[in-house]
């Protein structure tokens, strides 16, 4: 990964995550009720966003590209999908993130082929939080 790879990663977890949360208070409510058009569309857009980050590696289905906005899905399938970008989204940041110099790090490429990695301090991954 590279430096402008781990600010979008971030952006884009962040805005997934709120997306999430937000649907699904929505969801427990009303689960079969539809997602208007005007959320749909930014969705769509995190997901594009998404997909482009991923690349096939990390991409939880391979052939889902987005949203139909003519079929509008439910509220809970929406949350069904952004928990598997969730999922997804922490599996390469546990790829990507070591022990270095005491603390858990993003280690990312240099600049230059022959550069020295960085190291971008960050928060213990998700998988060895509920291991602790």
């Amino acid at each position: 990964m590279k430096r402008e790879d781990l600010d979008k990663f971030e952006k884009l977890i962040g805005q997934l995550q709120s997306v999430y949360d937000e649907l699904s208070v929505l969801s427990k409510k009303s689960p079969n009720d539809a997602v208007n058009t005007f959320k749909l569309q930014f969705i769509n857009t995190l997901i594009a966003d998404s997909n482009a980050l991923l690349r096939e590696r990390y991409r939880p289905f391979a052939d889902f590209q987005q949203f139909d906005k003519d079929q509008v899905p439910q509220n809970s399938d929406v949350v069904f999908i952004l928990s598997q970008y969730l999922e997804c989204f922490e599996k390469l940041r546990s790829d990507n993130v070591v022990w270095h110099d005491f603390k858990w790090c993003w280690s990312l490429e240099g600049d230059s082929p022959d550069a020295e990695r960085i190291y971008v301090c960050t928060v213990t991954p998700k998988r060895l939080q509920e291991k602790g």
